[in-house]
């Protein structure tokens, strides 16, 4: 309000009124389908590598010495990094999938990792005298205390992987996304646009990770009901 200037910083209403003209077009909402569909996806196959990863490393304690390299490097390597490199081998519509991966995989290695090492030791005993099956064993042992524990840490990745997915997006410029979107709104200096987009990326974001808080939820009550 005291500079006067819309393009250095956008007030509300203004923001509002872009948000609410741009939600009217059909390009916004096919934008929106089109960073979900690949930062969902991107989400998806990273939690299953690291679940899966995470039963290896707990089954076999060279895996684990092999991949613990990997999951420092994965952590440690800015998104910038990702992308440069990735761009030499993938088309930039594909790159926010593979970005989403790799910033979601470490993080839910590392808890599925941990939750496995929580298993009570002395309900692995019993399970073990009283012959309970492989797939009784991971489900009861293993998938059902996982899946009431995971939560927060599936929240975070989700989180991580809309910031790193958008991050992507902005830098290699795939059509008919919101990093094209946002890319436009800094070249041009339309704040209102920059903000409103950003809006819509917290809303998807965090519609996101209710609904998988609520899937694990809910596959976690079918499992104690069988």
């Amino acid at each position: 309000m005291a500079v006067g200037r819309d393009f250095l910083l956008a007030p509300p209403l203004t923001v509002l009124a872009r948000l609410c003209a741009l939600a009217a077009t059909a390009q916004f909402w096919r934008a929106a389908l089109y960073s979900l569909s690949r930062i969902l996806l991107g989400f998806l196959l990273g939690a299953a590598a690291g679940v899966l990863c995470a039963g290896l490393s707990a089954r076999f304690a060279r895996f684990r010495d092999l991949i613990a390299p990997l999951w420092a490097v994965l952590r440690a390597v800015p998104v910038a990094s990702y992308v440069v490199v990735a761009l030499i081998w993938l088309p930039s519509r594909n790159l926010s999938v593979l970005i989403s991966l790799l910033i979601v995989f470490p993080v839910i290695y590392a808890e599925a990792l941990a939750q496995i090492g929580r298993a009570d030791p002395q309900l692995r005993e019993m399970a073990r005298l009283f012959g309970m099956s492989g797939g009784k064993k991971l489900v009861y042992l293993y998938a059902l205390p996982a899946l009431r524990e995971m939560g927060p840490a599936c929240a975070s990745a989700m989180g991580l992987a809309w910031k790193s997915g958008i991050a992507a997006e902005l830098i290699s410029i795939p059509t008919g996304s919101i990093g094209e979107r946002l890319y436009q709104a800094k070249v041009y200096l339309m704040t209102g646009d920059l903000f409103a987009w950003t809006i819509l990326i917290i809303a998807l974001s965090a519609a996101c990770a209710r609904l998988f808080a609520a899937l694990l939820r809910f596959l976690a009550a079918r499992l104690e009901e069988v």
